[in-house]
């Protein structure tokens, strides 16, 4: 093993994991601190150092709300993950963390590249559920990523379209881009093979996977894609706004004029702390939910990205693709609750039939999370509590898990891990590469065949694993 590498900029060493086989890099650059003139600026190259930059840590989060250190009690995700008081945030927070169980840089091992979630205006690379110890155990390089969130990352203006008319939008995009570049020219020094590069994401990092598969710039750099609850087909109301690019330069220019500032210039000169109490008092969260996200600018975003797979033309990658049964549930605006819907469970099913009718041969796998999931707060199935079962990290969480909880994340884990490294789920249940048995002491996870319309089979995930026909709702198929 090595715990010092290069990269373009300069040699980097980093530190054994809980696991000392694995080796983990914490807080390299890949794009220079996006602050001064680079505020809302797509992200530049990085500068290179002398001697050896020591990767010990993590480094800080993109600007967001802070944890509390007494949050309400019905915010369950303050209570799952958003727990570090200490959590340092700076606008200069483009940095990305690396685990490799390589013993040598020439072993060209397979790369899960992930983008976290947070409605494109909360979220950062360190969370504790991402901790890629667990899957780099299996034989696979790790990278999680930092990209800009809410205003910092999605604020357009007429004098920012003027100063770089080519990217003028979607600097949070633009930054997953500039990483998934930096890992692709870099990825070989930690062991990793830059042709075998699976693209993953959950919720808002799921549908950033989706706008970085439709980006053409990317098609060379990735080989398979991962989407954890992270397609949304709402059909009765709008989740993310779709804007156009010159509507988005409408609000930038009444966020500067709320901010007291008259031009681009003096916006980039205002502090952190002073832009982020006029984000607060714009309307916080709920409003920067629908006013901050990815823009239909004609350089990074050209269309829709289920319009184009049904018309056939996008290229997807083999899919990996599941939802949690109690996300994201609406219905038409005053009608029974009996007419809701999960409108994830409707996004995928869109997807998958759209590939299959244009001829589109890869294997997909579709999974729906059911796991009971305990806890005094009885949350059921909610949106995103399966990372830490794909991750295997169920040890950091609060909650009373028991046995079965550990073997199905096991087996999750094992299963993304599969798909990683050749594009099929299905292999053994082994746990990691180190083991020294042979092959045939290991049992078979359960057959998850590739999904069909015909079949409609979903691996459903609960107290065990086990796959079923799992055909749309007469609700869902009206919208199909």
């Amino acid at each position: 093993m090595f715990r010092i590498t290069n990269t373009e900029q300069g040699l980097v060493e980093g530190l054994p994991a809980a696991d000392p086989r694995i080796t983990v890099f914490k807080g390299i650059p890949f794009a220079a601190p996006p602050v001064g003139n680079l505020r809302w600026a797509p992200p530049q190259e990085p500068a290179k150092w002398d001697g050896v930059r020591q990767c010990f840590k993590y480094l800080a989060a993109p600007v967001q709300p802070g944890p509390e250190e007494n949050p309400r009690e019905d915010d369950v995700y303050a209570k799952e993950w958003s727990v570090d008081t200490s959590l340092q945030l700076n606008e200069d927070c483009l940095y990305l963390n690396i685990w490799t169980p390589a013993k040598k840089t020439d072993e060209k091992l397979p790369v899960y590249f992930w983008i976290y979630g947070g409605g494109w205006q909360v979220g950062h690379a360190s969370e504790m559920e991402f901790d890629g110890e667990r899957i780099a155990r299996r034989g696979i390089v790790v990278v999680t990523i930092n990209y800009r969130v809410n205003l910092f990352g999605f604020t357009c203006h007429p004098e920012i379209t003027a100063e770089y008319p080519e990217a003028p939008a979607n600097f949070g995009l633009l930054d997953q881009h500039k990483a998934l570049t930096w890992v692709y020219k870099n990825i070989s020094n930690f062991g990793g093979d830059p042709e075998q590069i699976t693209i993953g994401g959950q919720s808002a990092g799921g549908g950033s996977v989706i706008n970085q598969l439709a980006y053409k710039k990317n098609k060379p750099m990735i080989k398979r894609a991962v989407v954890e609850s992270g397609m949304f087909i709402n059909p009765f109301m709008t989740m993310f706004p779709s804007r156009s690019l010159a509507d988005a330069e409408k609000i930038g220019q009444e966020f500067f004029e709320f901010c007291g500032v008259k031009n681009l210039k003096e916006a980039r000169e205002l502090s952190t702390e002073f832009l982020f109490k006029k984000w607060d008092e714009w309307g916080g969260f709920p409003k920067s939910a629908m006013t901050w996200g990815p823009v239909n600018d004609g350089s990074f975003i050209c269309f829709n990205f289920f319009d184009a797979v049904e018309k056939g033309l996008i290229e997807v990658p083999p899919l990996l693709t599941g939802y949690t049964p109690d996300e994201f549930i609406f219905g038409p605006i005053g009608a029974d609750k009996s007419e809701e819907i999960n409108t994830v469970e409707l996004a995928l099913r869109k997807l998958t039939n759209s590939l299959e009718k244009n001829g589109n041969k890869n294997k997909n796998f579709l999974y729906r999370f059911d796991v009971p999931i305990p806890g005094w707060d009885n949350p059921g199935r909610f949106h995103s509590v399966d990372l830490w079962f794909f991750f295997e990290t169920l040890a950091k969480c609060w909650r009373p898990f028991k046995g079965f909880h550990y073997d199905i994340s096991r087996q999750m884990c094992n299963y993304l891990c599969n798909f990683i490294k050749t594009g099929d789920v299905n292999g053994l249940d082994s746990y990691n590469c180190f083991a020294c048995s042979k092959e045939s002491d290991w049992e078979t996870l359960p057959k998850w065949e590739p999904f069909s319309t015909s079949k409609n089979n979903f691996m459903i995930f609960e107290k065990e694993c086990h796959q079923e026909a799992f055909p749309a709702s007469e609700k869902i198929k009206k919208y199909l």
